[in-house]
């Protein structure tokens, strides 16, 4: 039985691209039956009605069918792009929606699914210091819990390498406010970060002894401290804190945003 999808638009072609939106196809594998044109009415308003089309998959020949079967074979999910992967659907359904043309790789490690987007305008994927990724990196982890066609791991989603720019920004970053929080004898408290971030400062740290690093307050505002061993971990909460939990000693750096507990002049710059 043929699986026919019947929508309305504003324009016909609004129609015709929702309908193929959902049989997920392009305009030449349909075929597309308009039963009604759109009409703008009286003044725009009396008697105006949306276009409403028909669409419906061609059916293949024998032919077509052999050639998707062997193309299905090629992309399982040993080969890393299975058609039946929930999140590259999804990745391709929202990178369409953003009008971006993306291509989406994926590489099964052991603990993770990294998925990687690779195209123009990635910015847009990107966004702010990896808000707009990171937040879509969370919504393919809801879409993966409910796969169960696929390992249950936890899914990485980056683009144009962004993960690895950021991480080796996050290294320089611990790395410098480690000897500033030494020279100082004082804590540095680094900016909100996800999880994600503030294992990279952690594990950086790991290798420093006269160094330690612990995370404080509650997601999503939860903020990684780094403090010189034998001192006391925790601000005595002086004048430094303002009301409300904004804290107005905040200083800029070019990977982001951190305060600085002593008091020996201007933050440094990020190299």
């Amino acid at each position: 039985m043929t699986y026919t999808v019947e929508k309305t638009g504003k324009s016909t072609e609004e129609a015709i691209r929702l309908a193929l939106e959902e049989l997920q196809c392009s305009r030449d594998e349909a075929e597309i039956e308009v039963l009604t044109e759109p009409s703008k009415g009286l003044w725009g308003i009396i008697g105006s009605r949306d276009a409403k089309v028909k669409v419906w998959k061609k059916e293949k020949s024998n032919t077509e069918a052999e050639i998707e079967k062997e193309d299905n074979l090629e992309d399982s999910p040993e080969a890393g792009q299975s058609p039946a992967d929930s999140t590259i659907r999804f990745l391709t359904g929202v990178t369409a929606l953003m009008g971006i043309e993306a291509s989406i790789g994926k590489e099964e490690e052991e603990e993770n699914i990294l998925y990687t987007l690779n195209g123009p305008r990635m910015g847009a994927i990107i966004g702010r210091r990896g808000e707009t990724l990171d937040a879509l990196q969370y919504l393919c982890n809801i879409v993966a819990g409910k796969d169960r066609s696929i390992p249950r791991k936890r899914i990485i989603v980056d683009a144009e390498e962004y993960r690895k720019r950021r991480e080796e920004t996050l290294v320089r970053l611990a790395t410098r406010l480690a000897a500033k929080a030494k020279k100082s004898g004082r804590r540095v408290v680094l900016e909100p970060m996800n999880p994600q971030e503030r294992r990279v400062i952690h594990t950086t740290l790991e290798k420093d002894p006269d160094v330690k690093s612990i995370s404080e307050g509650e997601e999503p505002y939860r903020r990684l401290v780094i403090y010189p061993v034998g001192t006391e971990s925790r601000s005595n909460g002086g004048s430094r804190y303002s009301r409300g939990g904004e804290d107005r000693d905040f200083r800029r750096s070019n990977s982001g945003w951190y305060r600085d507990d002593s008091d020996d002049g201007a933050a440094d710059e990020d190299e």
